[in-house]
């Protein structure tokens, strides 16, 4: 009996081979995007199959039941669901940054939400698609067998547009994977033009460019380290943020979260619900509610947050703990040559691109050329016969058949079939003298394109500019706006790295709340105007101190009883122009009977040399900067007191510059801050002002060149007097007079030193806030009253004084209130 022919093969080479088989079947026919089209087989052919259904952008749409089933019978031979997924994810428009596909029905949700069944949806290509497909007609790639050789279907698609940068892809194959983010058009167009203008261009010139992804959800890079490294090398981890800003909720003492852009393909259902898991296990501390307000006009995720929660400490674990921030691993794995899987700088993938480009221009010209030629061929023959017409409409008499005629004018005229049948086929009504014009004319244009398509063929930088027209006029039609942002942070990422620099207004209140607004949240007015509100203050409580810094500040916080506290700027909780803020010993660890006296902003530890501080009683002392650069939790001793003095002002200084201090009751005297040496943290100073009876110091400010003392009394009368017109004394005098005291002045309640620009802002102790420019206060001498700057209410007073510099003024708006600020000087 014939049993067949039995071979012996190694069991490890058999499964080797099979194995590789399998694994290259997977690479190239389902996991990995093509580099020249950005497509991956079954979405190359659910395109070319609804164009073959003549299904454009503007046809009507059809059941995604019928592409499928379209697709399958032709061209894919796998599941359905394999197809239908896939047309889903090309019309999801959180999936594709420039989705494929136009969708008609449910398919899906960013809530992780599953598209409805085939049969209910309905689709058709997306305008960009056609893109996709362009000049596919002309013989502009190459067409294999489809799987059972009943049609032919394209091995890769014209693509117009740059779809693997644009869109991205994501694959796992067999031993290897891809996962490219999708960019913006605009930049990628850009990106390709720069590098046919300039071949030797590095990947660090394109990446100025394409600065990075650009998700179609949006959100926020951080740093710049992983997209280069991806650029450079193929490979890089991109962190990704959700956009979030805090808001201060209706009901005042409460501040919510606010989410609007989630990163690239996290589910949003699932994300609230895992907030919600960890809240409820202890791990995510400070939130009180939760609820999703999407809608269609956008996304919206509300956090409310308790009452004494620190809304950016909540915000930073939700960071960490849940994904509202993200990981993207880039790893740029696609298809050479349609078989080879390869690792792709920035650079080679643009270049490949091009290389496409060229490829496809080349054989469409090549295309029109010959169509342009064909054409040419039979007009010439036509116009043959038009200058020979009666010999020629003789021989076709004179023939019995129409085979016979054509015979006898490719003999009889040297014509070739091709123009024999033209004019056979030619109608009486071209014989008309206008006819022969119009044939004439169509040689002659035709005559020009081939001159122009031979022209475009010889010169390889004539195809290349032809290939930069299109990607600026691929540009100019569907470009659209970066919605990813890129937060430009170098090395390693801290807290403060995080946080955007803003400038803003830090308040602390007599009761010891205090908060941060935007500079923008107030307007200035003109001096005498009323103010507007700045703080919400319980009954009995005052607010003491307004400080300008920026988010990128550390605060040091110098309390009534010599000690230091250190808190980031961007901490303190952002609230709205009248909230009341939070009470600080929720930040700081100050003690039931000591205040916070003085805040001071700092930089940079290293940028000033000194801290030169000043008492209510009037010692003085200076100590370097960097002593309090490392302040504990529990605090540090700033300077020794004596029994019923208060540390009250804290300065920065140069180690060269002058100080001028100011009494409540108007003297101020100035002196070189030379004259106090250098002392630790722990003592206690000298004498800098000898004062009289019932007086105590107001202000202690850095003398600047060119610059006025600005003084405001508690009945808010002010004025500005030249630094020239205080004589430099020695410490340990009684100074001179710097503003003439009255009954209805006042005493003085602050001082500053002021320069000719900048915004001057005075609060007083019911929380009103009027802001001024400097200049709009007068400049007198030194024992003149001075003028109106804020009217108060009855029993109200000036409770401080801030003066914000030019650089800070673009924060704020500089408009005149008319009814708020009539001029009472």
């Amino acid at each position: 009996m014939d049993i067949g022919r039995v071979e012996q093969v190694s069991i490890d080479e058999e499964m080797r081979r099979s194995y590789l088989d399998y694994a290259m079947s997977v690479i190239v026919q389902r996991a990995l995007p093509d580099v020249r089209d950005g497509l991956k087989p079954v979405q190359r052919r659910i395109l070319y199959g609804m164009h073959e259904m003549g299904l454009r952008p503007n046809a009507k749409y059809r059941k995604s039941a019928g592409i499928v089933g379209e697709v399958l019978k032709s061209y894919h031979p796998h599941g359905d669901a394999a197809v239908y997924d896939a047309l889903v994810r090309m019309v999801q428009p959180f999936s594709l940054r420039y989705p494929l596909i136009d969708g008609q029905g449910n398919f899906g949700s960013v809530d992780g939400d599953s598209a409805a069944a085939m049969r209910y949806t309905e689709a058709r290509l997306a305008p960009i698609a056609e893109e996709m497909l362009a000049d596919i007609e002309k013989q502009t790639v190459d067409f294999a067998p489809n799987y059972d050789d009943s049609a032919r279907e394209p091995v890769v698609l014209p693509a117009r547009l740059p779809n693997l940068l644009v869109n991205g892809a994501s694959g796992i194959a067999v031993g290897m994977a891809t996962n490219i983010p999708p960019h913006n058009l605009g930049e990628v167009c850009d990106a390709l033009i720069y590098l046919i203008d300039n071949p030797e261009a590095t990947v660090e010139e394109l990446a100025e460019i394409i600065p990075g992804p650009d998700f179609p959800t949006g959100g926020v890079i951080l740093g710049r380290e992983g997209v280069l490294a991806a650029y450079a090398t193929g490979r890089g981890r991109v962190v990704v943020r959700a956009r979030a800003h805090i808001e201060e909720a209706a009901r005042g003492n409460r501040y919510s979260i606010i989410v609007t852009e989630l990163p690239y393909q996290v589910n949003k259902a699932a994300l609230i619900e895992k907030i919600a898991e960890l809240v409820k296990t202890g791990r995510l501390e400070g939130i009180h509610d939760l609820r999703d307000e999407s809608d269609r006009n956008g996304m919206r995720i509300v956090i409310e947050l308790k009452r004494d929660a620190q809304p950016r400490t909540v915000l930073n674990n939700l960071f960490k703990h849940t994904q509202l921030q993200t990981t993207f691993g880039v790893n740029m794995l696609a298809l050479v040559d349609g078989t080879q899987p390869r690792l792709l700088t920035l650079k080679r993938a643009l270049q490949l691109y091009i290389e496409h480009r060229q490829e496809i221009v080349r054989r469409r010209t090549e295309h029109d050329l010959e169509q342009a030629q064909r054409r040419a061929h039979v007009l010439e023959g036509l116009m043959i016969a038009l200058d020979h017409l009666d010999a020629v409409i003789q021989t076709i008499r004179e023939s019995s058949s129409a085979d016979e005629a054509r015979t006898n004018l490719m003999t009889r005229f040297s014509l070739t079939e091709i123009q024999a049948n033209a004019i056979l086929d030619m109608q009486l009504r071209r014989l008309a003298a206008l006819e022969r014009q119009k044939i004439e004319d169509e040689y002659r244009e035709i005559q020009r394109k081939i001159a122009e398509l031979q022209a475009l063929l010889a010169d390889p930088a004539k195809i290349l500019g032809v290939i930069k027209k299109e990607l600026a006029d691929l540009k100019e039609r569907y470009n659209d706006p970066r919605r990813t942002v890129i937060q430009d942070i170098s090395g390693e990422m801290t807290e403060e790295d995080l946080i955007p620099k803003v400038d803003v207004l830090v308040t602390i209140t007599e009761r010891g709340y205090i908060k941060r607004n935007p500079n923008g949240a107030y307007r200035t007015q003109h001096r005498g105007g009323r103010g507007v509100n700045g703080i919400t203050v319980r009954d009995e409580d005052q607010v003491r101190h307004v400080v300008h810094a920026t988010t990128h500040d550390a605060m040091l916080f110098f309390t009534n009883r010599g000690r230091v506290f250190q808190l980031p700027v961007h901490e303190i909780p952002d609230a709205g122009r009248s909230a009341r803020g939070i009470p600080v010993v929720n930040l700081i660890n100050v003690q039931p009977d000591e205040e916070i006296t003085v805040l001071v902003p700092v930089r940079d530890f290293a940028g000033a040399t000194y801290l030169f501080m000043c008492t209510r009683q009037g010692r003085v002392k200076r100590t370097r900067l960097e002593e309090f650069s490392s302040v504990r939790s529990s605090g540090l001793i700033a300077i020794s007191l004596e029994d019923g003095d208060e540390l009250c002002w804290v300065q920065p200084t140069s180690g060269k510059d002058e100080v001028i201090l100011a009494t409540a009751r108007g003297q101020a005297i100035r002196f070189s801050e030379t004259d106090v040496r250098p002392m630790g943290r722990a003592a206690a100073g000298v004498i800098g002002i000898r004062l009289d009876e019932g007086d105590e110091v107001i202000a202690a400010e850095v003398v600047r060149p060119g610059g006025d003392l600005l003084i405001v009394s508690r009945h808010g009368v002010g004025k500005r007097t030249s630094l020239d017109e205080f004589r430099r004394q020695g410490r340990g005098g009684s100074g001179i007079i710097a503003l003439k005291v009255t009954p209805q002045t006042g005493p003085v309640a602050a001082a500053r030193v002021v320069g000719a620009q900048g915004t001057i802002v005075l609060m007083s102790c019911r929380g009103k806030v009027i802001l001024i420019r400097s200049d709009q206060v007068p400049r007198l001498g030194r024992s003149a009253r001075g003028v109106s700057l804020m009217r108060l209410q009855d029993g109200d007073e000036v409770a401080s004084l801030t003066v914000v510099e030019s650089s800070a003024e673009q924060h704020l708006q500089p408009s005149e209130i008319a009814d708020e600020d009539p001029a009472a000087g």
